[in-house]
């Protein structure tokens, strides 16, 4: 192989791997939320993707705000978003779980049923205000390029959502492991009734922990306004593919949850290097599915002593 040739080669290489590390960061990204909702408490949230949805609408409305407070929308909106559609999602899941879902724990079934219902009424009212047509997420003046090494380009706005990923896992990290709150979630998760024989108020830890799952969703949604169109369903594009990511890498595992996004990024890239996109999909699916009979508890499984199990 000439020398040319390696260089395109390793080109096309190099493209293949930041192309799967920026999939991978989008569904993880995604998945985070899952991961804290239905990993740690067991719901299963077929709304979560309408918290997505919320959140990259909430970049929408900032990015009007702004243009019609200072006549464009410039680059400090996206700034603003961010913590904008955080604090929307985190309220809406708040009193999505003080009013629904605290009835429906240990009832999987139920609570896939009554969340895939609030899934439908949250779509609809998107459609209501916003209309059916989808709206543009127009990019920050700062993630408007990329930068060119050799014959690859890796645009900015790629590059910014893996650094948003890499900051939201980190603070995800050290909330779990690293604080009191951190502590008081993981004794709730793995027994409930010592974690409230030792003075811990689960309803609390619950409702903190569910509106936190749906915070994370917005700030995903925000990430996802940068890539194409926002309509009402644009969260359902990335709900099946982030309930695999956290069943995938262990439930209520994080580090399992960032190592089965990164497969499946890296996974769907390479099929679709020699399938259509469709069809890599279905590929990739399979072979989840495959895997998981082997392996049906993930990557990763955390061990509990609730009594129950």
């Amino acid at each position: 192989m000439s020398t040319r040739g390696r260089c395109v080669y390793m080109a096309e290489i190099a493209n293949t791997l930041f192309n799967g590390l920026s999939l991978g960061s989008i569904y993880l990204l995604v998945a985070l939320g899952l991961s804290v909702t239905f990993g740690l408490m067991g719901i299963i949230n077929m709304a979560h993707g309408e918290f997505v949805m919320i959140g990259a609408y909430m970049a929408y409305v900032m990015q009007q705000i702004f243009a019609a407070l200072f006549g464009r929308s410039g680059s400090l909106y996206y700034i603003a978003a961010i913590p904008f559609a955080f604090v929307i999602t985190f309220l809406l899941g708040c009193i999505m779980e003080r009013t629904l879902v605290t009835r429906l724990y240990g009832r999987k079934m139920d609570s896939l049923l009554a969340t895939w219902g609030i899934s439908l009424i949250l779509q609809q009212a998107a459609r209501s205000i916003f209309g059916s047509q989808g709206v543009n997420v127009n990019a920050p003046d700062f993630l408007k390029s990329g930068i060119q090494i050799g014959g690859c380009t890796f645009s900015y706005n790629r590059i910014f959502i893996i650094c948003m990923v890499a900051a939201c896992l980190g603070a995800v990290w050290f909330l779990m492991n690293k604080s009191s709150f951190g502590a008081q979630m993981r004794a709730t998760m793995q027994n409930r009734s010592m974690a409230q024989c030792m003075g811990i108020n689960t309803k609390k830890v619950d409702c903190l922990t569910f509106a936190l799952g749906s915070g994370l969703a917005g700030v995903a949604g925000c990430s996802v306004a940068l890539l194409g169109s926002v309509d009402s369903t644009v969260g359902q594009s990335y709900i099946v593919y982030s309930f695999m990511t956290v069943v995938l890498g262990g439930v209520g595992n994080l580090l399992g949850t960032v190592l089965g996004a990164m497969i499946i990024g890296f996974s769907s890239i390479i099929v679709e290097a020699y399938q259509s996109a469709s069809v890599a999909r279905a590929i990739v699916l399979f072979m989840i599915i495959v895997f998981l009979q082997f392996r049906p508890r993930g990557l990763f499984t955390i061990r509990s002593r609730s009594l129950d199990e």
